[in-house]
């Protein structure tokens, strides 16, 4: 039956009584739509709720969830496979759009309701069509819309009560009349689905560009519509390109409180570059800025990318979104406030240090220069914390930050920063975002990066709207920024706008080279460095260190069984004889993991006691760090110390591990010399970050194969500590003051830096839910090979494509690192992208979607086996060798489920399991079956779980001591590789300056030219000092000429007379092309003796001229030197 034209679009469900829970809320949603686009919003919302309830009343496949709010069921696992994934995309734009009507003041634009209501039709079209008995293919039809208004219960309305006032009661009599029928609709789903076809409309470009702008714009608290709207769309301006009268139409202008433009916004279509518009959005500013007297910033944008731009301030930039008013305000406020940082005085009082002084100039002739990374390399001790206050209280000072984010990867380490900057900065409002978030609106906010990204959804400013907006912050600072910036924090960076500050103290040299790339800087050279060598040697304001290494034969080289005594023999028999079976040896790695020998700890630990730097008079051990392997580890050196020197009644010693509860009052006391514990056993904890000034003995008894870790962990002792009073065995004397600390190496840390010269940090560790993702993804592109183009394989890539997918419809784009890959999300929504994948999607999928998804399956265990299994079928496809690994890990797996008979499902698969176990199964690998073995078995290998770990062993053997070194330091880096660099690069990137290109031409040096490279190479690049002890007495002019190099015709220039000379014999013409290509390599030469020398000596020789050419050759050699000199 054909619709009226002039009826609504959910007239349809007019006398369809089974529907009835939710039809009359649908129709009234559409009828409000023309008296309020708001309340349309709100009540597309509740027959959403109504209409999602109805489904899960009457199908039986459907698990209701543990709430039973909308987010909830639409989110449950059960519900979510059934939905096509862009419909699920569309509900959760209902509920979206509902939750912002609802919770916030802001008017809602009819787009999005008309949006809500489509999508509602489509889901009750989908209903209809699962569940309907009398189901037809409809569309929506915007011009049914009703367009008469109607009165309104507004207050109802807010509550989320029905448009209807419908009684809860009534509701739960009809879900009961439903819920009988259920069987009936759960078996008659699958018959209409085979029978009845249905499709989703996707949105249409404009209208997608819309919503995605609008939704953004509001989300950063423009109003778009009503008397307080401060957003202007399609506004008309006159003079475009500086033609009289000639109008232009501005996609958006947003405008200040004052009445004044902030910025103008291009919007392009969601295909499309946005920066095709880059020259629009400025001749609209031109306009406006004539019009107005202000300059508003530039926003161009599709609706997934968004580029900034302040002309007045800085080249154009990406960003995550459009910024609010407040944050446009302070930018626009900043061009007229902010002041020359070269006139800003450092605060003594803050940091009195020349090298902290200097590390701020660095940073701010870079800010100054619109230099937005910055990175300082500062040894552990030095100040890296009080160097950044001291740099925030500058910028702010010269108006060129207002709020400051600093970052630490633990809660200890923020809250020792803003202790520190308590300090330091007193007159600013600081905030612990981890302890108190009502402060987060402090000019100084202290987090770590779960915490701030948790916030940037969730956090309100006092008006009720989105606080940390991505210009909230003017300056971020990344503590230990080496081992900070991770994949998955890498979000944060990307959604604020602002300069970043990274603080390390890995020397430069061991700073990964993906971190100077994040830096936007060469690798090797910082914003500003201060080595640990000058910092200890030169400036005395670190503590050297003096290490002793001992080796001992199981730390080393394992326990082996036939090396033991007799007696220790029979005691390793009793130890590690399990089920009858004795291994022959025990590997070093299971020292300390879970093999823990009592005569090892009791070595080190007396050890410690005995060679350790004492205080107190000798009384006492000096504050001590252990650095254990694990908790278990932890806590076995805790008990021998105690059952050691039980005299100390358990107070001397203590645990800190990061599930210890009050672990943070141990490190507290650990911090004041005279509190007890004395020595502190860390798993991780107290390896970075923590300052501890008294502490004087570290004991490594784990091993480090990271150097930056190593150096980081070092660091816990550098600090000074005046009024310590020690005494230990290398003076045997008391003195006050922290001349040294002590470190004690057991685990051949020292000796493996010392033959590993640069150490590859780890990869960044992906969960599992992305490594099921990305391997999913490389199936589907594998099977979609013509080779596998049949009915075999094309079922299999259907269902992992709809994994996929779902994965990706899932994903909520409210949270904003979603958001940041809306364009690679949206994209992959649709069905389509997945028909062939490209290498690029493929990438596409690998980079921006694999991080965001999320297995939402409670038992990891059969997501781990899903792990595995789908690599063992890629190695197979690769015809990789590992597939044989993998083979054989399979094969134990099931041999270890077969052990577990006894349980019930177990010993339903013993068939499969024992079929996997035979080697006949094996000799050619079938995809197929390893697919079936995942699905059958998944479920199962929980029960591997349980029991599986190892027990611990302890024993007490004869642990001998192999070698015994003390007072080796690690090899120092060269102090001034860095400038050596600098300069450089200095030299290729000006090689076209003037005096540059005149010292690689041949051309005189200009006293002018030399003072320049005096400034540059003297203070710009580096000190007078660095300068003398890099290139010692080298003048300037020649050291470019070493470096860059002379320029070949320059030089054929100035031996032209020889070139031309037709009298030289051949001998003599090779002679004078050596001279040529010397000078040219080497730019000049400095001593005429070389030439008497190989390869000047044959076939001709200097000698071979008469004198007056002899005379001749030697001036042109000693000219072009004089040309590099300033006479």
């Amino acid at each position: 039956m054909s619709r009226s034209p002039c009826m609504p679009n959910f007239d349809f469900l007019d006398g369809r009584q089974e529907f009835s829970l939710f039809a009359a809320s649908a129709v009234e949603a559409e009828k409000v739509f023309a008296t309020s686009p708001a309340m349309c919003v709100i009540g597309c919302r509740k027959a959403l709720e109504l209409a999602v309830k109805w489904v899960y009343t009457v199908d039986n496949g459907i698990q209701a969830p543990y709430k039973d709010n909308l987010s909830a069921l639409i989110h449950e696992y059960t519900f979510k496979k059934q939905l096509p994934p862009l419909l699920f995309g569309k509900i959760k734009g209902i509920v979206a759009f509902g939750n912002m009507a609802v919770h916030t003041s802001k008017i809602v634009p009819p787009a999005f309701a008309v949006q809500s209501l489509k999508s509602l039709f489509e889901f009750i079209q989908w209903v209809d069509y699962s569940y309907g008995s009398d189901y037809q293919a409809r569309a929506f039809d915007e011009q049914r819309i009703p367009k008469t208004h109607v009165s309104l219960d507004m207050q109802k309305i807010r509550a989320q009560e029905s448009l209807l006032g419908e009684k809860d009661a009534e509701i739960e009599r009809l879900r009961q009349q439903l819920a009988e029928l259920a069987d009936k609709y759960t078996g008659a789903k699958e018959r209409n689905r085979q029978s009845r076809t249905i499709t989703m409309e996707d949105l249409s470009e404009f209208s997608t560009r819309k919503i995605y702008i609008d939704a953004m714009l509001l989300g950063m608290d423009w109003e778009l519509e009503g008397p307080d709207s401060d957003v202007s769309q399609e506004y008309e301006v006159e003079g475009m390109a500086g033609v009289p009268g000639q109008k232009g139409y501005a996609d958006y202008v947003l405008w200040g409180r004052d009445g004044k433009p902030l910025a103008v916004v291009e919007a392009k279509k969601a295909c499309k570059d946005p920066n095709t518009g880059r020259t629009q959005a400025r001749l609209y500013a031109d306009c406006l800025e004539l019009r107005f007297g202000q300059r508003p910033v530039m926003f161009t944008t599709n609706g997934f990318d968004t580029f900034f731009w302040d002309d007045k301030g800085g080249p154009q930039r990406k960003v995550s979104r459009i910024f609010s008013k407040t944050d446009l305000e302070r930018i626009i406020e900043r061009r007229t406030s902010r002041l020359p940082l070269e006139s800003i005085t450092i605060s003594n009082a803050i940091t009195d240090r020349y090298y902290q002084q200097a590390a701020i100039r660095s940073v701010c002739e870079e800010v100054s220069r619109g230099v937005r990374k910055h990175l300082l390399v500062m040894a552990t001790g030095t100040g890296k914390t009080r160097t950044a206050a001291s740099l925030v209280d500058v910028l702010s000072r010269g108006h060129h930050i207002t709020n400051v984010l600093f970052l630490a990867d633990r809660t200890a380490l923020v809250s020792q920063a803003k202790d520190d900057f308590k300090t330091y900065l007193p007159n600013m409002s600081l905030c612990n975002l981890c302890i108190n978030k009502d402060d987060a609106s402090a000019r100084i906010v202290f987090s770590t990066y779960p915490t701030i990204m948790n916030a940037i959804d969730s956090a309100k400013s006092k008006d009720g709207g989105m606080l940390f907006s991505p210009a909230h912050f003017d300056l971020i600072i990344i503590d230990e920024s080496h081992r900070s910036i991770f994949k998955k924090y890498r979000a944060i960076f990307e959604y604020f706008d602002a300069i970043l500050l990274g603080l390390t103290a890995t020397p430069k040299t061991e700073v990964a080279r993906n971190t100077y790339e994040f830096f936007e800087l060469e690798n090797g050279v910082p914003t500003y460095a201060y080595d640990y060598d000058t910092a200890v040697h030169q400036d005395h304001v670190l503590v050297p260190y003096y290490n002793y290494e001992v080796t001992t034969k199981f730390l080393s080289e394992g326990i082996t069984y036939e090396e033991l005594s007799e007696e220790d023999k029979e005691r390793y028999e009793d130890d590690f004889t399990e089920d009858g079976v004795m291994p022959d040896s025990i590997p070093s790695q299971a020292l300390n993991d879970f093999v823990f020998n009592q005569k090892t700890v009791d070595l080190v630990l007396q050890d410690l006691m005995e060679r350790g730097i004492k205080v107190n008079g000798g009384e006492r051990i000096g504050k001590t760090i252990i650095f254990a392997q694990n908790k278990r580890h932890a806590e076995f050196i805790l008990e021998r110390f105690n059952k050691l020197y039980p005299q100390y009644h358990g107070t001397w010693a203590s645990r800190v591990v990061c599930d210890d509860s009050y672990a943070q009052t141990v490190i507290d006391n650990f911090k004041e010399a005279e509190k007890t514990p004395y020595i502190v056993v860390s798993v991780d904890m107290m390896d970075t970050g923590i300052d501890v000034p008294a502490c004087v003995n570290l004991v490594f008894f784990k091993k480090v194969r990271s150097k930056t870790k190593f150096w980081q962990m070092i660091g816990r002792g550098t600090r000074l500590c005046p009024g310590l009073t020690c005494t230990d065995l290398i003076e045997r004397e008391e003195y006050t003051g922290k001349k040294r600390f002590l470190i004690f190496d057991y685990c051949g840390n020292f000796e493996y830096f010392r033959q590993v010269k640069h150490t590859m940090e780890g990869e960044v560790p992906i969960s599992l839910s992305e490594n099921i993702f990305r391997k999913c993804v490389r199936l589907v592109a594998a099977f979609q090979d013509a080779s596998k183009f049949d009915g075999v394989y094309q079922p299999w890539r259907k269902e992992l494509t709809e994994i996929c997918r779902c994965q990706i419809a899932d994903l909520n784009t409210d949270l904003f690192h979603v958001r940041l890959a809306l364009k690679h999300v949206e994209k992959f929504k649709k069905p389509e992208a997945f028909i062939c994948l490209s290498e690029l999607d493929q990438q596409e999928l690998t980079e921006h979607i694999a991080p965001l998804v999320h297995f939402d399956d409670p038992d990891a265990m059969a997501l781990r086996f899903d792990n595995f299994i789908y690599g063992f079928i890629l190695n197979v496809l690769d015809e990789s060798p590992l597939a044989r690994r993998d083979m054989a890990r399979l094969v134990t797996t099931a041999r270890l489920l077969e052990k577990k008979s006894s349980i019930p499902q177990v010993a339903e698969k013993l068939p499969l399991l024992r079929q996997i176990s035979d080697p006949a199964l094996w000799k050619d690998i079938d995809i197929f079956k390893l697919e079936n073995i995942r699905r059958e078995l998944r479920a199962l290998i929980c029960f591997l779980d349980e029991g599986s770990k190892r027990k611990d062993i302890i024993t007490i053997l004869t642990d001998p001591i192999l070698d015994s070194t003390a007072g080796i330091p690690l090899p120092e880096e060269d102090p001034f590789e860095s400038y050596k660099m600098k300069v450089n690069r200095y030299i290729e990137e000006h090689k076209n300056s003037l005096a540059i290109y005149n010292l690689t031409h041949n051309i005189s040096l200009t006293r002018k030219d030399y003072e320049e490279l005096e400034r540059v190479f003297t203070q710009e690049l580096g000190s007078k000092e660095d300068y003398v002890k890099t290139f010692g007495d080298t003048p300037f002019g020649l050291l470019i000429r070493k470096i860059a190099k002379l320029d070949h015709e320059a030089v054929l220039a100035a031996f032209s007379e020889f070139i031309n000379d037709q009298s030289l014999n051949s001998r003599q013409i090779a002679f004078v092309q050596k001279v040529i290509t010397h000078i040219e390599q080497n730019g000049y030469i400095e001593d005429i003796s070389v030439l008497m020398k190989a390869p000047f000596d044959k076939p001709a020789k200097l000698l071979d001229f008469d004198k007056t050419r002899q005379k001749k050759l030697l001036a042109v050699i000693q000219s072009v030197r004089d040309n590099a000199l300033v006479m």
